[in-house]
């Protein structure tokens, strides 16, 4: 009896042992947090980076499979809204340049509310109090210079007009990037730029082109010499030894926050809301930090060679106006450099 009683206890050992085997297993490869399916991510963020963001959040929730659509902010949103007068919205959640094209998405009733825990610990003013997006990173559209093309670098934002750069400048599009686009409202709407300085641009025989990565290209090698860019870009190619320089000018910087937000019809409300925690996360903003951007997250700090909000004098403008005044402004922008 003794015998029988004893190999029956440790059968029953060896069954608890193989239980909490198999949920230690479980919880390592991350299924137990039971989120799962398909995830349609649209966004304007560059390849590679879009990638690594999505590769870290797959390893943490491996039963999610992410299928990314990229290209520019304008042409993003263009795509959703085809989508949506055709009735189908295909995407679960949306990170793309700016809060005014956020703006838009919420007055077309396109978004859905969510507060995520992790905007404790994100400035208020970068959050929308309605809970239908948040900013993820801290992005300021600079000056960049080619060092072999420029002995003395400026500060003013001026030097796109000045005589000596004529012909030797470049910008991205409003009509491609949502960055360019909401820097041309916030310039038109500061007194010491309006719409005269984009005016003296054209005279003074300003290039424009697609988007940002366009931009630099063209000063990194050496074509143009100077270029209006987003920041993390060039602080990333002088890392990498491009003949670039990074300029914040006196006058200020337009700053946007790229930020998150789930499409209210999401066919994969859970992992959309899962996608959101985890770019907002601490571990997400790391990941930020290392790609090369300014984390949004008190308490991570700004790449080398990028300053940090407090460190920015930031220009900017209504959101409320920027967004009624979208398609105005960029119309005036095309009868001016004839896009």
């Amino acid at each position: 009896m003794n015998l029988v009683k004893g190999g029956f206890l440790l059968t029953l050992a060896s069954l608890a042992l193989v239980g909490c085997g198999s949920e230690e297993s479980s919880s390592n490869n991350g299924s137990s947090t039971g989120i799962e399916g398909d995830l349609s991510f649209y966004t304007s963020q560059p390849d590679e980076d879009a990638q690594k963001l999505v590769d870290a959040f797959t390893e943490k929730y491996p039963d999610v499979n992410v299928q990314t659509y990229r290209s520019g902010t304008e042409e993003v949103i263009s795509k959703i809204k085809a989508e949506q007068k055709a009735g189908d919205v295909q995407a679960d959640v949306l990170l793309v340049a700016d809060s005014v094209t956020f703006e838009d998405l919420k007055e077309e009733d396109l978004l859905l509310e969510y507060k995520s825990e992790e905007l404790s610990e994100i400035p208020s003013n970068l959050v929308d109090p309605e809970g239908m997006y948040a900013g993820t990173k801290v992005m300021a559209t600079a000056l960049v210079a080619n060092t072999a093309n420029v002995e003395e670098m400026p500060d003013s934002w001026n030097v796109l007009t000045d005589d000596s750069a004529k012909g030797k400048t470049i910008m991205p599009s409003p009509f491609y990037s949502g960055a360019a686009a909401y820097n041309l409202g916030v310039f038109t709407r500061n007194e010491a730029f309006g719409w005269d300085y984009f005016k003296s641009l054209k005279e003074n025989e300003m290039t424009v082109t697609k988007g940002n990565g366009a931009v630099l290209q063209a000063v990194a090698d050496g074509e143009k010499s100077y270029g209006m860019v987003v920041d993390f870009i060039v602080a990333r190619a002088k890392a990498e030894g491009s003949p670039v320089e990074l300029i914040y000018p006196k006058e200020g910087v337009p700053v946007i926050t790229e930020p998150i937000g789930i499409m209210k019809d999401a066919e994969n409300e859970e992992a959309a809301k899962a996608f959101v925690d985890f770019v907002l996360s601490e571990e997400g903003q790391e990941l930020a930090a290392e790609i090369g951007y300014t984390p949004i997250r008190k308490g991570v700090d700004a790449p080398e060679g990028l300053q940090t909000i407090d460190e920015m004098n930031v220009i900017d403008a209504d959101i409320s106006e920027l967004y009624q005044a979208k398609e105005d402004d960029k119309k005036e922008f095309e009868t001016i450099f004839g896009q």
